[in-house]
């Protein structure tokens, strides 16, 4: 038997469950930039630029384990078409990967195995802590698959903030109400940089190549400093948990002007190449809280997003497609305005959120959530091409967190598969956790008007035409009772401006 393994993009890891039986005698590795990939959505340049520094760094640990390589470059073809031709020309009889990120590609690998009849085997992925055969058990025949109870499943599974009787550090699961304020009203104050890094050679003719290739691509590269390599992302953890970790929690969902990281980690891009482990990212958070060099608070609010969510909405990808990528629960069809792409705005947070992600490719989850997603599920875009935006634009953006995130929270397109709420909300709330609308030529408290907000107008709008849904959510009860607040004729007032607004999105 010789086996081809394929190490995807993604998948950056040296003791890969991939490798589990490798023999270095005989077994090769195959590595595949492809220009079809980078093409498949209008991708950042930022986005390739990072996959493929990272992988030909990945490329040269590889060599030095003397494994037998076969890189292929700067491909015009598809992964799987690449595949092939070399399956062909050197009589592989079995191909072997982890667990693809995307449920295209795996379905893809799965039919060219049966077409070329060879044996394929997918590994399940040793990264995460939870596979997605023990979270379809844990799913079981529940009627409400909420993240609260998985997260406190994981937690006592693995020991994480838990006392000996079995009990919550602490004695709460979770610290929301300490870990959801504003900056303070004279802004954040001076905060320490994330550990960046300067291009090395490598990552220099990269960013040559994709400049060339990719000239008409969105974003920009002068900002480009992630990490690329194992060790470099594993430098970025240490400073975040020496220096940014101790404020992280209190302001995790702030937001101001040219403040694009604030105190967030920036680890996703490391942790989704597999560069580093979510394991040890929690250990090392565990540790500073120990040495009590961080409150619980801002420990819990972090290890919850990557114990927690990160984990849930994986297990959430893999049960639910390909039904969530069809998802539309409002059937929502508008064409996703061109200002996504350029930032050409005048709704002062949807500018900087959306100025940010094309300089460095990334914006926090609030921004995330509660910017850009807010606006596209208010404006009744079509799901499907806001999804493709996320996984266009964001450096950290691989289809399985980017598709439950933005379909399944951002845009409740599953109709609340693990949601209990749409996630809607006026421009009262980007006023409350941000300072935009400072500089914003509409006003927030504005429900109509041309000089109103068109997040609090289409926000009305949104309750005004889902008022009978809403009325039957207790979590969403207390919403639609500030209807009864505004009379009939200002809510015809509401819904004309919106209306208004709703043929004319190019132009707000």
């Amino acid at each position: 038997m010789k086996k081809l393994v394929l190490v995807l993009g993604d998948q950056l890891k040296a003791d890969s469950s991939a490798f589990n039986h490798f023999d270095a005698a005989k077994d090769e590795v195959i590595m595949i930039e492809s220009e079809f990939e980078a093409n498949y959505v209008w991708t950042h340049k930022a986005k390739i630029a990072l996959f493929l520094s990272a992988m030909r760094h990945f490329a040269e640990v590889l060599k030095k384990k003397k494994y037998a390589l076969t890189y292929v470059k700067q491909s015009k073809l598809s992964i799987v078409s690449v595949l092939k031709e070399h399956i062909q020309k050197h009589h592989f009889t079995h191909l072997v990967c982890v667990e693809p990120g995307e449920w295209r590609l795996r379905k893809e690998l799965q039919d060219l195995a049966s077409e070329l009849q060879i044996y394929l085997t997918i590994e399940p992925d040793n990264h995460f802590y939870c596979d997605f055969d023990e979270f379809k058990e844990w799913v079981g025949d529940k009627k409400e698959i909420r993240l609260e109870y998985f997260y406190r499943y994981l937690r006592k599974k693995h020991k994480v903030l838990i006392q000996e009787d079995g009990e919550p550090e602490g004695g709460q699961w979770n610290f929301d109400e300490q870990n959801r304020k504003p900056y303070p009203k004279k802004g954040p104050g001076q905060i320490t940089e994330p550990k960046w890094f300067t291009p090395d050679a490598i990552s220099k003719e990269v960013m040559t190549y994709v400049e060339s290739t990719y000239s008409k691509h969105p974003g920009e590269l002068e900002s480009f400093a992630w990490a690329v390599t194992r060790e470099q992302a594993l430098l970025a953890l240490s400073h975040f948990i020496e220096y940014r970790l101790p404020l992280f929690g209190a302001h995790q969902d702030a937001m101001w002007t040219n403040t694009p990281f604030g105190w967030h980690s920036i680890l996703s891009t490391s942790l989704n190449l597999k560069l580093i482990d979510p394991k040890e990212v929690v250990d090392s958070a565990i540790q500073a809280y120990e040495k009590k060099q961080v409150s619980l608070s801002a420990v819990e609010g972090f290890v919850r997003q990557i114990l927690g969510w990160r984990e849930f909405i994986r297990g959430m990808y893999y049960l639910d497609m390909p039904k969530m990528a069809e998802d539309n629960f409002y059937q929502h069809q508008r064409k996703l305005p061109d200002w996504y792409w350029t930032a050409n705005t005048k709704m002062a947070c949807m500018k900087d959120a959306i100025q940010q992600t094309l300089k460095y490719g990334y914006a926090h989850h609030i921004q995330r959530l509660m910017v850009t997603g807010n606006v596209a599920l208010l404006a009744e875009l079509l799901p499907q091409q806001v999804c493709e935006w996320y996984l266009a634009i964001y450096v950290d953006a691989l289809e399985w967190v980017e598709l439950p995130n933005t379909a399944g929270m951002a845009l409740f397109a599953n109709g609340g598969r693990f949601t209990s709420k749409p996630y809607v909300a006026s421009g009262a709330y980007i006023k409350r956790m941000s300072n935009y609308c400072e500089s914003c030529s509409y006003q927030s408290s504005k429900r109509y008007g041309p000089d109103a907000c068109p997040m609090t107008t289409l926000y009305w709008n949104f309750l005004i035409n889902h008022r009978a849904e809403f009325e039957k959510n207790p979590r969403t009860r207390l919403m639609t009772a500030n209807l009864q607040k505004i009379d009939a004729e200002e809510q015809l007032l509401i819904t004309q401006h919106a209306q208004t607004l709703l043929n004319n999105l190019e132009n707000i």
